[in-house]
């Protein structure tokens, strides 16, 4: 009786075990796809943050040419008078 007892026990130990594996596995998978798909997002912000210099830059630049124009003309019209 005790050898079967132990069997019993045995074998549910061993089903808990391939329970505590099945679980580890899923939860491998869950954390494989959410690195995967926090990659994909990193890389659409970055690309974001590209166009998004981009266009500063172009702004800055537009900026920085007209107030040297202004700068200019009214550099021009104190000389005149």
């Amino acid at each position: 009786m005790e050898k079967d007892h132990l069997e019993i026990l045995l074998e549910d130990m061993c089903g808990n075990v391939k329970l505590v594996l099945e679980g580890h596995e899923v939860l491998r998978h869950e954390i494989q796809d959410l690195a995967r798909e926090t990659r994909e997002r990193f890389e659409v912000v970055d690309l974001k943050f590209e166009a998004l210099n981009t266009k500063i830059d172009t702004v800055d630049k537009k900026l920085s040419d007209k107030i040297d124009a202004v700068d200019e003309k009214l550099s021009n019209r104190i000389d005149a008078v």
